[in-house]
């Protein structure tokens, strides 16, 4: 199965895993993926509400209460459903699985990492090194098998997709490798790695 379109909406997958959290309103949301430097995320905060919505009506979260904060409008509480939870951890393997050129999709599963089970998330990191490792050695066949009468800059891009295969290869097989040893590892209940959300300033 490839990475389709709606598996690149990284602004729900980010709504998703901010929730796997704890309830959050929207706004709340917002800040937290600017003040972490979510750069993935785009459009904010237009893209931020409108995820919200398509995933309320999708049954990923649901609203849970409103509140109002020194005289500010009212803001809807949402909280993560089981459904949702599912939808954000299939995801995740899959971009975590599932080498890709627009590398953006990786570095947002990586920041979201830890909604994940330790043991899945090394087994769609281990898919993910035997992707790349199999991507390499096509590539170094088919450079093996260019004519040796092809002038060398007309290799050249393929030379850097190899060259950053392996090196992303590499750094793969280092985060299983402290996975495997034990050096990274996360609590099952990400509440617990949650720092405490900073109460609204009032800007009156």
């Amino acid at each position: 199965m490839g990475i389709g379109r709606a598996d690149r909406d990284l602004v729900s997958l980010a709504v998703l895993g901010l929730l796997l959290g704890g309830p959050k309103h929207t706004y709340e949301m917002q800040r937290m993926m600017v003040e972490t430097r979510k750069d993935f995320v785009t459009g904010l905060p237009r893209s931020m509400y409108h995820a919200v919505d398509k995933l309320q009506r999708s049954g990923s979260i649901t609203p849970v209460e409103t509140v109002r904060v020194s005289g500010k409008p009212e803001r809807t509480v949402y909280a993560i459903t089981e459904r949702g939870t599912a939808e954000l951890q299939l995801r995740l393997e899959l971009l975590l699985a599932q080498p890709d050129p627009d590398t953006t999709l990786f570095v947002a599963a990586l920041s979201f990492l830890a909604c994940l089970p330790t043991r899945r998330a090394t087994a769609a990191l281990r898919a993910r090194a035997e992707a790349l490792t199999e991507h390499i050695e096509t590539t170094e066949a088919d450079l093996a098998d260019a004519p040796t009468t092809l002038p060398a800059v007309l290799l050249v891009e393929a030379r850097f997709e190899l060259a950053t295969a392996r090196s992303q290869r590499d750094w793969v097989r280092g985060v299983l490798a402290d996975l495997e040893s034990g050096r990274l590892d996360w609590s099952d209940d990400i509440t617990r790695l949650t720092p405490d959300s900073q109460p609204e300033k009032d800007s009156r």
